[in-house]
């Protein structure tokens, strides 16, 4: 079982920035991809970055493209994800992910596949 503790969330303006971390414990393996989802109210939770911890290929949805870089780094398992030119739109609480990667990332982004959440942390951007 991994353990995941995030950390830095906050409140933003419309246009800044924020990094999000996450550390992974535990029981760890290179096989696996970690990332981040966002719920907003009312809706289900969403995929937005991952990275396999292997490798370092990565992934993002497409309406964070060019705005999010996630990165890792593998000596304290920790993954970042740099987040830039923030919209209300992505208003959220983000939950760090750990799962399995398998040949390709499709299976991944669906919140099924993921065997380990963090806590969540609220990113707030008003406009």
């Amino acid at each position: 079982q991994v353990q995941l503790v995030e950390s830095g969330g906050g409140l933003v303006q419309a246009g800044g920035s924020l990094r999000l971390s996450c550390a992974a414990s535990g029981r760890t393996f290179s096989r696996n991809a970690m990332g981040w989802f966002r719920q907003s109210l009312g809706q289900e939770r969403r995929f937005v970055a991952a990275i396999a911890m292997s490798g370092g290929s990565t992934y993002y949805a497409d309406s964070v493209k060019g705005r999010f870089t996630i990165s890792r780094e593998n000596n304290n398992h920790t993954v970042y994800l740099q987040m830039n030119s923030l919209k209300p739109e992505d208003t959220a609480v983000y939950y760090c992910a750990a799962g399995l990667l398998g040949t390709n990332w499709a299976p991944w982004t669906n919140p099924r596949a993921i065997s380990s959440w963090g806590q969540g942390t609220q990113v707030t951007v008003s406009s």
